[in-house]
């Protein structure tokens, strides 16, 4: 399974220590939440390393780097780049290249199961001893992710780890080496002299 978008789950949370204030534990925590998410996927661009554990079965690490609409992602066996207009995906082992449309739903057949809308989750929040437990609870109407509990630095705000429940079974994400801000664009360009002997497939537009 590709993890480019477990890891994109994988990340939440904000400003300030919770203030006892007028805020509710709802509010507070949905404050927590947003954040972080925006140190993430903000466009001063961030990056994280991520193991990702699915049910015990499937295994798998990477790293992978944001800035606004544009991502890339390395494996083991899949990387990618995207600049915002154009989507490269390379398969080390089957030797390929394949060109989509940046959000072309044949990238990842996974990927409507990670679908992910803020608005449409329940927030909560606790302390523990390892950082801000941030907790997000579906709706009764919301398909994919029915639940997240998010760990986040108490210090930095930093994501530590994701919990996600997809249906019936459960994915952990662990993150290390998170960084946000100063990410050049030229992290998202493609390296295509370095892929020359590879197999080629156009799939924008189908």
């Amino acid at each position: 399974m590709r993890t480019k978008y477990l890891a994109m789950l994988v990340v939440s949370m904000l400003l300030t220590i919770p203030a006892p204030a007028k805020e509710t534990n709802a509010q507070q925590a949905r404050r927590i939440f947003d954040h972080t998410y925006n140190m993430v996927f903000g466009s001063q661009g961030s990056t994280l390393h991520y193991y990702v554990n699915i049910i015990g079965i499937m295994k798998v690490e990477g790293t992978i780097w944001y800035k606004g609409k544009k991502s890339r992602f390395i494996e083991s066996r899949y990387l990618s780049w995207n600049d915002g207009e154009k989507d490269f995906w390379v398969d080390k082992k089957k030797k390929t290249v394949t060109l989509y449309d940046p959000d072309s739903p044949k990238k990842d057949k996974y990927s409507s199961k990670f679908a992910f809308n803020a608005d449409d989750y329940n927030y909560s929040w606790e302390n523990s001893e390892e950082g801000y437990v941030i907790n997000l609870d579906a709706r009764r109407s919301v398909k994919g992710i029915k639940h997240v509990k998010a760990i986040i630095d108490k210090k930095t705000r930093a994501p530590l780890s994701l919990k996600i429940k997809l249906l019936w079974f459960w994915t952990t994400v662990k993150i290390s080496r998170f960084k946000s801000g100063n990410i050049s664009d030229a992290t998202f360009v493609f390296p295509a002299s370095k892929y020359m002997d590879y197999r080629f497939y156009d799939e924008r537009g189908k």
